[in-house]
C-alpha cells in the first residue's frame, strides 16, 4: 500500500542554502591568508636553516684552515690567446667566499670541478679555480646550489645562465669599495686599510681573532634580493655617476638618489632603469654591485654603487620575507633584522676602524672591532 505524503519533510529553504554558501564563503576567505601565511613562514624556517648550513660551513673551514674563506679569493689572472683552445681565463682573484665553503656544505663533487683543470672541446681551458663568476661556459659557475638559494625569492636564471644566491658577504658600515678597501686584485695592500670595517675584507685572510667586538654581536653575512627584472631598488644596483660617497669626509648616502625611484612604485627604480647591475646572480663572483652587504641602509632599502665593479656604495641587505631580512652572525647564530632597525644618521660619513659606527645599531653590527656595546635581544 503506498505510503501517504504527510507535508512534514524538512529541508534547505533557499535562503539557508544562501547563508551556508555565505558561511563557507567567509571560511574560505579566513582561511586561505593563514595558508599563505602558514607556507611563508615554513618558506622563511627553510631560509634560516640554509644561512645555518653556511655558517656551519664557515666555522668548519676556519677548524680546517685557521681563517675564513677569502672573499674575492681566487687564483689570479689566466692567459688569452687567438684562438679558444689558447685560452685559459683566470678568475681575476674575484671568487666569492661561497666557493671556498663548498666541501663543507655537501658539495664536494661541485668542489672537485672547480678545484680541477678543465678541457672541453670548442671551451677554454678553464683552470683550476675556474673564470671569473659570470662566465656562463664553465659549467659550475651554471650550477644552482640549493642551499645557496632563498625558497621565498621566485628570481631564477634563464637557461645557460649562472646560478644565483640569496646570502651575501657583510663588508660593514663603511660604502667603500674592494679597490679602496682591503687588498686588490694584484696582491697589493691598501693604504686605506683602517677603513675596512666588516667582517670580510677583500682578499684578505680574515679569522675569529679579528673580530673584537665578539662573534655574538659582529654580522658575517647578510641575505639579499637577486633580480626579479621588475627594476626592484632591492635586486638592481643602481649606477650613480661621480664618487658620491666619503670617509669621514662625505656623506655614505646621497640623497639625490631618492629622485631616482619611481613615485608610484616606491620599490622600484624610475621606468626605464634597464641597468645590469644585478644583485646575487651569480653566486660565485664577489664583486660589490652583486655579491656584498653593508649595514649603513636599513634592510629592504636601495642599492646604490659607482659605475664599476668594485666601487664605493651603499649595499643593503634584504628578502621576500616580511618586514625585514636575515643575517648570520659570527658565532654561527640567524637573527632576523627588521627595516626599521635603528640606523643614526644616514647623511653621516663612516667612520675609520675603532670609532663607533655613524649608523646606529645597525651600523655597529656591522664592525668588527669597534668597542660598541650591543643590547640585543635573544
Amino acid at each position: 500500500m503506498a505510503r501517504k505524503y504527510s507535508g512534514n519533510s524538512k529541508g534547505f529553504t533557499l535562503v539557508e542554502l544562501l547563508v551556508v554558501i555565505a558561511i563557507i564563503g567567509v571560511m574560505v576567505g579566513l582561511l586561505l591568508p593563514a595558508v599563505q601565511a602558514a607556507r611563508e613562514a615554513a618558506r622563511r624556517m627553510s631560509c634560516g636553516n640554509n644561512f645555518k648550513q653556511i655558517g656551519l660551513g664557515l666555522h668548519n673551514y676556519h677548524a680546517a684552515y685557521n681563517q675564513f674563506p677569502q672573499h674575492y679569493g681566487g687564483s689570479g689572472y689566466g692567459t688569452w690567446g687567438p684562438a679558444k683552445s689558447d685560452r685559459t681565463p683566470g678568475n681575476a682573484r674575484e671568487l666569492s667566499y661561497l666557493v671556498g665553503i663548498l666541501p663543507f656544505v655537501e658539495q664536494q663533487a661541485l668542489w672537485e670541478q672547480i678545484s680541477a683543470p678543465m678541457v672541453d672541446p670548442g671551451l677554454p681551458n678553464f683552470p683550476a679555480m675556474g673564470p671569473e663568476g659570470t662566465e656562463t661556459t664553465y659549467s659550475p659557475w651554471r650550477t644552482t646550489v640549493a642551499g645557496y638559494r632563498c625558497p621565498s625569492d621566485p628570481a631564477i636564471s634563464a637557461a645557460g645562465q649562472t646560478g644565483r644566491t640569496n646570502y651575501g658577504a657583510c663588508t660593514g658600515d663603511t660604502p667603500q669599495g674592494a679597490t679602496t678597501c682591503g687588498i686588490d686584485r694584484f696582491g697589493n695592500g691598501s693604504t686605506n686599510f683602517s677603513i675596512c670595517r666588516g667582517t670580510f675584507v677583500a682578499r684578505a685572510k680574515m679569522s675569529f681573532r679579528d673580530i673584537l667586538d665578539g662573534t655574538a654581536n659582529t654580522v658575517a653575512c647578510g641575505e639579499l634580493n637577486t633580480d626579479d627584472q621588475t627594476e626592484s631598488i632591492t635586486g638592481i644596483t643602481w649606477e650613480n655617476s661621480g664618487n658620491q660617497w666619503g670617509q669621514d669626509t662625505g656623506a655614505a648616502f646621497p640623497a639625490a638618489v631618492l629622485a631616482k625611484i619611481d613615485p608610484l612604485r616606491p620599490r622600484n627604480w624610475i621606468a626605464g632603469f634597464g641597468n645590469s647591475r644585478t644583485r646575487g646572480n651569480n653566486w660565485a663572483h664577489a664583486v660589490s654591485y652583486s655579491h656584498s652587504v653593508s649595514t649603513i641602509r636599513p634592510p629592504n632599502s636601495e642599492n646604490v654603487g659607482e659605475s664599476w665593479n668594485d666601487a664605493e656604495g651603499t649595499y643593503s641587505m634584504s628578502s621576500r620575507h616580511q618586514g625585514g631580512a636575515h643575517v648570520l652572525m659570527c658565532d654561527g647564530a640567524i637573527r632576523f633584522i627588521t627595516d626599521s632597525v635603528e640606523s643614526g644618521n644616514q647623511q653621516a660619513p663612516a667612520a675609520r676602524l675603532g670609532r663607533v659606527s655613524a649608523y646606529g645599531l645597525w651600523g655597529s653590527l656591522g664592525t668588527r672591532g669597534a668597542k660598541e656595546t650591543l643590547a640585543l635581544e635573544p
